[in-house]
């Protein structure tokens, strides 16, 4: 018989008592303000303490750099920091070098290939490259120390780099474990809840308890990314019958409006994960989700969300119109699908501080994977909110038309750049030129 030593005995106890006490300060402190909607305002206690140490290491940098004659950062004019420049050799190479698996010393010196990336070169020159770059992540000129977030951070002091060894600690050691422990209690609850809820008869209880359910579980998501949100004008919120549009910087948009309004979501039928958790949802909720050969079908999708808000008991739809995310400087052409419809459409501005931690997700760069983890090794995801007044289409307007002025609102509201249309348009034949007129 297996008999525990008085030491073992004694760390048992302690890793007992410390779960223990853990689970209750997740509960008292997260958990269950999530379930009420309220805050004790420790988040916000926390990003005053962060703004503080920034600012302090930020000086400290620059005063280190100045000493040594060391040029820290090149910005742009819209805060994106400058990367070195490049020749165009050293440029392919790195291509070559990231896409293929063989030895550089057997590739030839010019690809039939090559043409496609001399082609982007020029465009970029032409256009002054003020769309791709909307594509690279939003470099900071301040040091909030994470690593990435200055590409020529270099060693100033012994107290600087022991106070980034302290971060590193502080952020993997404790904020991801706790942060990846609410996630995970937000999706299973999310499942659960919404399965059981799935099972009642339809009528007022059951959609009372399916908003509530969907509003403590996203609420406890954003709790897990350390979300400090601020919602403006929420009089504006979106309503039955009507369709919410956004500007897109990350998936995490998503959370970030569910945790104060109940919509219907649309997407592709997804597999796995993401496959329960749609089909637990759909019980609870008319979501409208399409499979994947009825994406294609530009007029049955229209056909879909057209019954669906025809219906003004059903739920406002969220829809992200750019169709792809942005680096959270801009809003880029809105395709002109859900101005189609003939809604009231309610615009919503996000904007999001890149201080605590950047939320664009570049998915040419990065898996979901590895940008859920960026994302959660961050200090905070902060960023504001604004409801805009419901506009509708106006008779001599087109649906262009319409989506242009929707787009033009939400970018003067989020103080992001209003890119013009047709240079997201020569940017899409570019890039994309599978994509014909019929996908806007």
């Amino acid at each position: 018989m297996f008999l525990l030593l008085p030491f073992d005995s004694l760390i048992v106890n302690l890793l007992g008592i410390s779960l223990t006490v853990l689970f209750t300060l997740l509960l008292v402190f997260i958990i269950v303000p999530a379930i009420f909607g309220v805050s004790f305002g420790i988040r916000k206690l926390y990003m005053k303490t962060l703004l503080k140490i920034f600012a302090w290491a930020t000086l400290r940098m620059e005063r280190g750099a100045k000493e040594k004659n060391h040029q820290l950062y090149k910005p742009y004019t819209n805060g994106i920091i400058a990367k070195d420049p490049t020749s165009l050799e050293e440029e392919i190479k790195e291509i070559r070098r990231s896409g293929s698996s063989k030895a550089l010393d057997n590739t030839p010196e010019f690809e039939l290939s090559d043409i496609f990336y001399f082609c982007r070169k020029g465009m970029e020159t032409i256009m002054d490259d003020e769309v791709t770059k909307r594509f690279s992540a939003e470099e900071l000129e301040s040091w909030n120390l994470l690593s990435r977030t200055n590409y020529n951070f270099q060693y100033i002091s012994l107290r600087l780099t022991v106070l980034w060894g302290l971060g590193v600690l502080i952020r993997y050691c404790f904020l991801l474990p706790l942060r990846i422990a609410l996630a995970f209690t937000g999706i299973s609850l999310l499942v659960v809840g919404t399965t059981m809820v799935g099972y009642l008869p339809n009528g007022r209880f059951k959609e009372f308890l399916s908003k509530h359910v969907h509003l403590m579980c996203y609420r406890i998501c954003v709790r897990a990314l350390t979300a400090i949100i601020t919602y403006h004008d929420r009089k504006n919120r979106p309503r039955n019958g009507g369709i919410c549009v956004a500007n897109h910087t990350s998936p995490i948009d998503v959370i970030i409006l569910a945790s104060d309004g109940y919509y219907a979501m649309v997407g592709q039928v997804h597999g796995g994960l993401m496959g329960v958790i749609q089909r637990a949802m759909v019980r609870a909720c008319p979501h409208v989700w399409f499979e994947r050969s009825e994406v294609k079908d530009r007029h049955l999708v229209a056909k879909r969300l057209t019954e669906h808000v025809q219906d003004k008991s059903k739920l406002p739809i969220l829809i992200f119109p750019e169709g792809t995310c942005i680096n959270n400087t801009s809003v880029m052409m809105f395709k002109k699908g859900s101005f189609e419809i003939g809604a009231t459409v309610y615009p919503v501005a996000i904007k999001y501080d890149p201080q605590f931690g950047d939320a664009f997700w570049n998915s040419s760069k990065y898996g979901m994977v590895t940008y859920l983890l960026r994302m959660m090794t961050s200090w905070a995801i902060v960023c504001s909110v604004w409801y805009l007044p419901p506009m509708t289409r106006e008779t001599d307007e087109d649906a262009v038309q319409f989506a242009n002025r929707v787009k033009a609102a939400i970018a003067r509201q989020g103080g992001l750049v209003d890119l013009l249309w047709f240079v997201c348009r020569c940017l899409e034949f570019l890039f994309c030129p599978g994509l014909g007129s019929e996908s806007c």
